[in-house]
């Protein structure tokens, strides 16, 4: 296994494991969903894994993005001066969901281990896995109408697939957090289990995967999958075009006050 330097990397039999280690809230950034994406592609490389569990250390599984980090803010603004290629101006939020498509198109099974927040883009990521074992005192959130935001990370195609069209509108439209109960309920996640168990419950149902046929597996998941990958690529172009146009306004910078202030937001529709 290769050395990684935000995300632990090891095989457990046929079950590869891949450990988000930016604790307490595991942030991501371009570097951590190319790492991400990068170990997934030596996992389906190597033939004696047959599946992958996804887990995070700390508090929360995955936070999304820190939208009140200065080293951001500052890699934003110049990105935004870049001349060129269209695609620079548009920020690293597009090189981001890039690699985030990279995540979609990996060809084996992933569960994922939600032990805690899994937020705005942090769900996307949970959301990428084809399954979620996770805990009562765990929490789901697409908090973006909450930031003056639009959903991103392909949500807009996966939440409505997973869990129905209605409910992902009442998650994007009210920015709600979603329990664990609910989120087995919804099926948002696929097994509810105490939250020092999550990340055995979840090597559990990766082995039980893993002890089919590998051939079998592939072929299953990629009917299964489908163009799913081409879809979140279509879906992430359209989220991201309205995410630069609302990350301009004035409403999304008081979300993100209001968010780093835990207070409600005073929105002004400009």
């Amino acid at each position: 296994m290769s050395t990684y330097k935000d995300i632990g990397v090891e095989k457990v039999g046929h079950v590869g494991t891949i450990e988000i280690r930016r604790p307490p809230l595991n942030f991501f950034d371009i570097s951590l969903i190319n790492q991400i994406a990068d170990a997934l592609d030596e996992f389906d490389r190597d033939i004696e894994i047959r599946a992958s569990v996804l887990s995070a250390q700390g508090k929360a599984f995955c936070a999304g993005a820190n939208f009140g980090d200065p080293a951001r803010q500052a890699q934003e603004a110049r990105e935004a001066e870049k001349k060129g290629d269209p695609a620079d101006n548009l920020g690293p939020i597009n090189h981001l969901y890039i690699q985030a498509v990279r995540i979609f198109r990996a060809k084996k099974p992933i569960v994922a281990a939600v032990q805690g927040a899994a937020i705005g883009g942090g769900l996307g990521l949970a959301v990428s896995a084809d399954f979620r074992v996770t805990c009562p005192e765990a929490r789901f959130s697409a908090n973006f109408t909450k930031l003056g935001f639009h959903p991103g990370f392909g949500l807009t195609v996966t939440l409505p697939e997973l869990i129905g069209k209605n409910n992902a509108e009442l998650m994007f439209y009210t920015s709600r957090r979603v329990t664990g109960e609910e989120a087995v309920k919804w099926g948002l996640a696929n097994e509810l289990v105490p939250q020092d168990h999550v990340k055995a419950g979840a090597m559990k149902l990766a082995a039980e995967i893993a002890e089919c046929s590998p051939l079998g597996l592939l072929s299953t998941r990629a009917t299964m999958r489908a163009n799913l990958a081409d879809r979140v690529m279509a879906a992430t172009n359209h989220e991201l075009g309205e995410q630069t146009r609302l990350r301009a306004t004035e409403d999304f910078k008081e979300g993100v006050k209001a968010t780093e202030e835990r207070r409600a937001a005073n929105f002004r529709g400009r």
